[in-house]
């Protein structure tokens, strides 16, 4: 039997909670996907969102929306595993490490073991540690396994820096990198507005208090899902839109510069985990990675975020 054929117009959700079931949503809307099969350990859970998300066909135009299970993954280009414990009001990323590893402990060789040949696309938390154990675990080639990421942070990053500078959030160029978490880092020596650099442009605008103003936003963003989940319980329409975005640059071969969490090597003084950097990503996954210029300071905490989740694999057996 040979491999199967990958259907560029075939996406399956693994996980079916609030960011699987948004996801689904929201890619059902994007015009990317023909079919699209959502798989859940509780299949009534799957079967209930793949009805429920049907009933909108008439408005988008056609999908074949459906539960199924593993055997319809193999010829999807794109998997998506949202699959995991949800993070608590109390709890950080990295306090849901051995919950859901153990939950990937029986997804990913479901995977591995039907030999997938597409894009394996990592969404639950703590999204890094998760990366690195389904590359670990499915033995597939690094540049198909990759995770959101800090994606949905620098998205944050942007929309706050448009606030504060009244203009559109699609013309601020930020990343935030490392940990898609608390030790995550905002790149401000490569952010800029069209060009312009940030701290410029701020003085255009009539703000001069830079590293008070740097401070609080970085602060905002990193501390903006604990302030949802302690409101509503738990994020997922931000995420399930950096999700569409990831898809969208995949699927349509956009080779766009994203922040996705993926296989680090040599860079920084960083060997062999997974965290976020800029990386062009394409049909193939992650085709190159983009070194953007970081201030020394920087590169210490990008050391330091790598470090806290090296401490954290080191306590895994896989």
């Amino acid at each position: 039997m040979g491999k199967a054929i990958i259907n560029n117009r075939k996406v399956a959700i693994i996980g079916c909670g609030f960011v699987g079931s948004a996801t689904a949503f929201c890619l059902m809307q994007s015009g990317l996907f023909s079919e699209m099969v959502l798989i859940d350990a509780d299949h009534d859970k799957a079967e209930g969102e793949a009805l429920d998300i049907a009933h909108g066909i008439p408005f988008v135009g056609h999908v074949d929306i459906y539960a199924g299970d593993y055997d319809d993954i193999v010829d999807a280009a794109i998997v998506i595993v949202t699959a995991g414990a949800n993070q608590k009001p109390d709890e950080t990323r990295l306090d849901l490490v051995h919950k859901n590893v153990g939950i990937y402990k029986s997804i990913i060789p479901q995977i591995a073991g039907r030999d997938y040949q597409g894009i394996l696309l990592i969404v639950s938390n703590p999204v890094d540690i998760l990366t690195y154990v389904a590359c670990k675990l499915s033995n597939m080639p690094e540049n198909r396994v990759l995770g959101s990421g800090t994606v949905l942070d620098s998205a944050r990053l942007k929309y706050q820096l448009g606030e504060h500078l009244d203009v559109d959030s699609k013309s601020v160029h930020a990343f935030i990198i490392g940990e898609h978490g608390d030790s995550e880092i905002a790149a401000w020596s490569s952010a800029n507005v069209s060009g312009v650099p940030l701290n410029d442009f701020c003085e255009m605008r009539g703000h001069f208090q830079h590293e008070e103003s740097m401070e609080r936003i970085a602060e905002q963003v990193k501390n903006c899902a604990y302030e949802i989940i302690a409101k509503k319980r738990a994020t997922y329409y931000g995420i399930a839109m950096s999700v569409r975005r990831i898809c969208e640059a995949i699927i349509r071969n956009e080779r766009s510069i994203l922040p996705i969490s993926r296989m680090i090597h040599d860079e920084y003084g960083i060997e062999g985990i997974a965290l976020s950097m800029p990386a062009v990503l394409g049909s193939n996954g992650v085709e190159t990675r983009v070194p953007i210029s970081l201030s020394n300071e920087e590169q210490v905490k990008l050391k330091a975020s790598a470090d806290t989740l090296a401490e954290v694999l080191k306590g895994l057996s896989l």
